[in-house]
């Protein structure tokens, strides 16, 4: 059986390991723009998305992962990204008669559900946010 000491430091290992899975979504997508600006520049256009905005989108994502990955603001991090979930999936996968593409939408909207949760619940465990803000006693 398990006692709360050890269902709690389990449950902030569980955050934890889910921060650090949803921060890779977004620290390889920044980086992928980074590297490949001109390809990501031209996907952009064909979507009407001006490709100057790879920049701030680049940097969105990276700062976002970032964050999110060392559990820094997690609560009101989540609902902007909860928002570019929702954005970037209505914008670039919205073509549902290609199952590739559905499949994207709906990751969007799966992550975007998992950041209102994250907005709910923040993460004060295994973060900075628990270090400076939710310090054990």
């Amino acid at each position: 059986m398990l006692t709360l000491t050890k269902l709690l430091n389990l449950t902030k290992g569980v955050d934890a390991l889910a921060r650090v899975l949803m921060s890779l979504l977004f620290l390889i997508s920044g980086v992928g723009k980074l590297a490949a600006v001109v390809p990501t520049q031209a996907y952009m256009q064909a979507y009407g998305v001006p490709g100057l905005l790879i920049w701030p989108a680049a940097a969105w994502e990276i700062g976002g992962g970032l964050l999110l990955l060392t559990g820094l603001w997690v609560r009101p991090l989540a609902l902007p990204l909860a928002g570019w979930c929702l954005l970037t999936a209505f914008v670039f996968h919205a073509a549902w008669g290609d199952q590739l593409q559905m499949i994207m939408f709906l990751k969007n909207m799966t992550m975007a559900g998992g950041f209102l949760v994250l907005a709910k619940a923040g993460a004060p465990g295994f973060g900075m946010d628990g270090v400076l803000f939710f310090p054990q006693r």
